[in-house]
């Protein structure tokens, strides 16, 4: 999947946390994404957790956060 396509998994919704960054309109912030995976978190734990979670999705937050910071 092309980057532009992982992004349109990310939303921004001003009614869901203060409009952060969310995945797919659901109440998974980014960041939150980010900080399990620095944390050291292991992609299959996160899809665990979060059974509605998909692989793309924490792709779509890396490439999101790699954006932000270029």
């Amino acid at each position: 999947m092309d980057e532009q396509k992982l992004l349109e998994r990310i939303t921004i919704d001003p009614r869901i946390y203060d409009g952060k960054p969310i995945i797919r309109g659901r109440r998974l912030a980014v960041e939150h994404v980010l900080g399990m995976l620095a944390a050291g978190d292991a992609v299959d734990d996160l899809l665990e957790v979060y059974d509605w979670l998909e692989a793309d999705d924490v792709r779509a937050c890396l490439v999101y956060a790699r954006r932000h910071i270029a």
